[in-house]
């Protein structure tokens, strides 16, 4: 790929179906956040290469085969596979079985939502697609990790909040394409600006030059065959100089003509079409008659994250003790806060309040140690008022 690509890109064999795969991972500075919303959801995300503003990031945090549409989180373990005995030896025989098992059956869910990923047309919804795909496979496993699981929920949700803002993803690209092209344009007219105005000095010079008064007569008479020559070459000159502004003034009236066509039609609240059905949300209905694991939208994702997160903070193997347990604690607090569950949010803020007081004043020394739980600890005191003031009686 070229070098201002914002991926990197790795080749990486399917441990189900031995196809090699091309998968992109994005690269550290390829984009930036403008803050993070309670939940941790990245928020104002800016690309620095226009044409991926559509392009929600986690888009890139699956890995989807071409081929069996086998879907993991992305990361160093699974481009590393094959050196990971322990993923070959107790987890890869169970899901193979059971993949190639599911994919053999005629309309089966990890084929009808493989081949709906379309990375060009619909990469949010095919971020969702790839991480539905991701919870499927990881179902599969004999021992599945309900903290990666609870994670995969949390995401979806993230990329249903983006789809949900009213703002069509497309129109999002297109507008940042546009506005590319006005500041290259903007530089042009800038350009000739100065070239208008370097001209009116070189015609000011050459006129001061032959009005001179201090030039001897004889020489004067012979620079006057000259200057009708040098005005008539100035005239000319003066009409290349001037014939850009004209055409950039033709080239503006297009250019706004052609913005108002594209993003002037309104907000984008009409649905899209996608693929053969009405729209993204009836292809998930049709998808969920198949599996219950389908979600809908930002709330169903959410209650979803919240079972799985309970499930893996019960266990008590899966969520490390200090700042994951009390990540995830308010996690589950915060995320039933948002769906309205505010007994369920009280009880795990409380949890959470008192968990991260005791772990920061066990290493109080340890600054370092303690930076991520005195973030959530303001943010669990910070949300857990918001949920008692809405749990009160209006």
């Amino acid at each position: 790929m070229p070098n201002d690509s914002p991926f990197l890109q790795f080749k990486v064999e399917c441990p189900i179906c031995k196809t090699i795969n091309e998968f992109e991972q994005i690269k550290v500075g390829a984009f930036t956040e403008g803050g993070r919303d309670t939940d941790f959801c990245p928020q104002d995300i800016e690309w620095r290469i226009a044409k991926y503003q559509a392009h929600n990031p986690l888009l890139y945090f699956t890995a989807s085969c071409s081929n069996c549409f086998y879907t993991r989180e992305f990361n160093h373990a699974y481009r590393d596979w094959k050196s990971d005995n322990a993923f070959r030896t107790y987890r890869l025989k169970a899901i193979k079985e059971r993949h190639l098992e599911q994919l053999s059956t005629a309309d089966s869910i990890c084929s009808s939502l493989g081949q709906a990923i379309d990375l060009q047309r619909f990469p949010n919804e095919s971020a969702i697609i790839k991480l539905l795909l991701a919870v499927f496979d990881e179902q599969l496993a004999e021992h599945q990790s309900n903290l990666d699981l609870g994670r995969f929920y949390l995401r979806i949700g993230w990329v249903f909040r983006g789809l949900n803002t009213g703002e069509n993803p497309s129109q999002t690209l297109l507008g940042s394409l546009l506005r590319d092209i006005d500041s290259k344009y903007q530089q042009v007219v800038t350009n000739t600006d100065k070239a208008n105005a370097d001209m009116a000095q070189l015609e000011a010079s050459v006129r001061a030059h032959f009005e001179a008064e201090q030039i001897p007569a004889e020489l004067q008479s012979q620079m006057f065959g000259f200057r009708d020559r040098f005005n008539d070459e100035l005239q000319n000159l003066q009409q290349k100089v001037n014939a850009p502004t004209e055409q950039l003034i033709a080239f503006q009236t297009m250019f706004d003509e052609y913005r108002t066509m594209l993003l002037g039609s309104g907000s984008g609240d009409a649905a899209m079409p996608f693929g053969q059905h009405p729209s993204f949300a009836d292809f998930l209905l049709s998808m969920r008659k198949q599996w219950d694991g389908i979600v809908t939208g930002e709330r169903d994702a959410m209650e979803k994250a919240i079972h799985f997160y309970k499930k893996a903070f019960a266990s008590g193997r899966e969520i490390a003790p200090g700042a994951q347990q009390i990540q995830a604690s308010y996690l589950i607090a915060e995320l039933s806060r948002r769906v309205g569950d505010h007994d369920g949010a009280k009880q795990f803020f409380t949890s959470t309040i008192k968990t991260g007081q005791e772990f920061i004043y066990q290493h109080r020394r340890d600054q370092s140690k303690t930076q991520l739980a005195r973030k959530i600890l303001e943010l669990a005191i910070e949300q857990g008022r918001a949920n008692l003031a809405a749990a009160k009686p209006a």
